[in-house]
């Protein structure tokens, strides 16, 4: 079983430095859930599509506790995203809630996933969740705030606009859609 894993490390132990520190984990004895998670992240970046899901295997196999399992399905629907399989992804997110209902990050991805449904209604209630789980994130309040302004919500949309620049000020999206809704707003 370790041969395999070695494999895997010894054939990204040149394309990325997370590669290398799994390969010295590895060396080192370290053999768990976080780590073949982590792996499986690495093969899927480096180009390794083969070896990406025997590492998420190995990392389900390993996992402890509900947690790891969600995680592991997190990462899982990441790679879907990530291959343009959006009904394996929408499938991963919702295992990842199923083995962790405080999941965060998951809700906030199922619900940009509803949005491209065209499941406004689905998607708020998701990106409440998310907000209310994780109020460190800045993701879920400005996908609530764009998804907000398309439906026409603005006052939702600025307010949750707002609260995406407390989290994140830096980031870009939240601070053009702040000046565009504070333009419209001025026009009214």
């Amino acid at each position: 079983m370790k041969l395999i894993t070695l494999y895997i490390c010894a054939a990204l132990s040149w394309h990325s430095i997370p590669a290398r520190f799994a390969w010295r984990l590895l060396q080192m004895g370290v053999y768990n859930c976080q780590l073949f998670n982590n792996l499986g992240l690495c093969c899927f970046y480096a180009q390794q599509y083969d070896m990406t899901l025997s590492s998420f295997e190995r990392a389900l196999s390993l996992a402890v506790n509900d947690e790891e399992v969600a995680d592991v399905w997190y990462n899982l629907g990441h790679v879907a995203v990530g291959t343009g399989d959006i009904n394996l992804a929408h499938q991963c997110f919702k295992l990842a809630l199923a083995n962790n209902n405080n999941h965060a990050e998951a809700y906030n991805n199922l619900a940009v996933l509803e949005m491209r449904k065209g499941h406004h209604e689905q998607a708020r209630g998701l990106l409440q969740t998310a907000a209310a789980l994780a109020l460190h994130m800045y993701e879920p309040h400005y996908n609530f705030a764009a998804l907000s302004d398309k439906v026409g919500d603005l006052q939702s949309s600025y307010v949750a606009a707002q609260k995406s620049a407390t989290a994140f000020p830096e980031h870009v999206d939240t601070q053009q859609l702040i000046k565009q809704l504070q333009q419209h707003f001025a026009m009214l």
